[in-house]
């Protein structure tokens, strides 16, 4: 449709096809039939075609997010279309937040997944000048908890042989997962080299685009201590690969396919790291298309289902949306700044 004639569209001087007149009528209440229709939110976003992004390689956390959101709206809506996931890895989550931020994604369709971690990048300002703000937050689908890891033939059994070579030697020990300095997985290998009576800022790291890579890596014997999550390390162990478990960052012993293994606590080590998940959209989608998600993942959370899909995914349920959700978010924040500032690390805004 052309929009830039002279003639005013309520100018009845000339007359014009019915026609025009309504879709000239439509450019001064709502820019133009086509505009609408490509602009204005249907009338429950969360059935119509999305996506969820998962800010990472395949095979880590994010992936997981997307997927148990995937399966959890499919369960009490059968008939929907499926969600599916798409990977946009670049600093853990920092380039999908930057997109987000200056509109280049997001949409009434657009979930987008996060972790305690990503807050804690966020924190930090890690993903760019962007304000908290600039964001949605969906939902929490679930938490996971940190995980220390090494390869079925690594020469350690337990923690304490692990604190003990760290004592010995701390740069004799090679630590990986996701993220460089100052994210969740970094912080994990230091507060383990501190509990150790070590210096963390001249510990070995070795950074990787998410959870998954970094297990590959220990696969490979690139390095020796994988502090990731319990999540993305069961999912590899079930792919076969050869992962000895060594510590549970949980604060009691968890149930499920980890009841057996023991908590850092258990061996001496004060380390306890969840790991909650879940999704945001960006802070200009509109306020139909938010309600509807968040709407959406509330009833698939009430679902008596719900624990034993979350189990599946290796996830135990943590559900908060709306008022609830925000707050957890400002405390979090409020608290991993503390934390950073206590390894030396800068905090946002500064």
């Amino acid at each position: 449709m052309n929009t830039t004639t002279a003639q005013s569209p309520i100018d009845h001087a000339a007359p014009v096809p019915r026609r025009h007149a309504l879709r000239a009528i439509a450019v001064v209440l709502g820019g133009g039939i086509t505009g609408t229709a490509h602009s204005a939110p249907p009338a429950d976003a969360s059935t119509e075609p999305g996506e969820c992004v998962a800010p990472s390689k395949p095979g880590g956390g994010f992936g997981l997010t997307c997927g148990l959101a995937a399966d959890a709206l499919q369960a009490v809506r059968p008939g929907r279309t499926p969600l599916p996931t798409r990977f946009l890895p670049g600093g853990i989550g920092a380039v999908a937040f930057d997109q987000v931020a200056t509109g280049r994604l997001g949409g009434p369709g657009t979930l987008v997944a996060f972790s305690s971690g990503s807050l804690l990048n966020i924190a930090q300002g890690r993903f760019g000048p962007h304000p908290v703000g600039t964001v949605r937050f969906i939902a929490t689908l679930g938490t996971d908890y940190g995980v220390i890891a090494v390869h079925r033939d690594a020469r350690w059994q337990n923690l304490a042989q692990v604190t003990a070579a760290l004592q010995r030697d701390s740069a004799r020990v090679v630590f990986g997962a996701g993220g460089t300095i100052g994210s969740q997985d970094w912080i994990k290998a230091a507060q383990l080299v501190r509990a150790a009576g070590q210096d963390h800022k001249k510990m070995r790291f070795v950074a990787f685009e998410g959870g998954g890579e970094a297990l590959k890596a220990l696969k490979g014997g690139h390095l020796d201590i994988f502090t990731g999550d319990a999540a993305e390390a069961m999912q590899a162990a079930a792919q076969g690969l050869p992962l000895r478990f060594l510590a549970v960052l949980a604060p009691e012993r968890l149930q499920g396919t980890l009841a057996g293994l023991p908590t850092a606590r258990e061996q001496g080590v004060d380390l306890v790291w969840p790991t909650v998940r879940g999704l945001y959209m960006a802070a200009t989608a509109p306020e139909a298309a938010v309600r509807a998600w968040t709407s959406a993942f509330e009833t698939a959370m009430a679902a008596p289902g719900y624990a034993a899909l979350c189990s599946r995914f290796g996830l135990y349920p943590f559900a908060l949306t709306g008022a609830a959700l925000d707050s957890f978010v400002q405390r979090s924040l409020q608290d991993y700044r503390r934390m950073a500032q206590d390894l030396g690390l800068r905090t946002w805004p500064r």
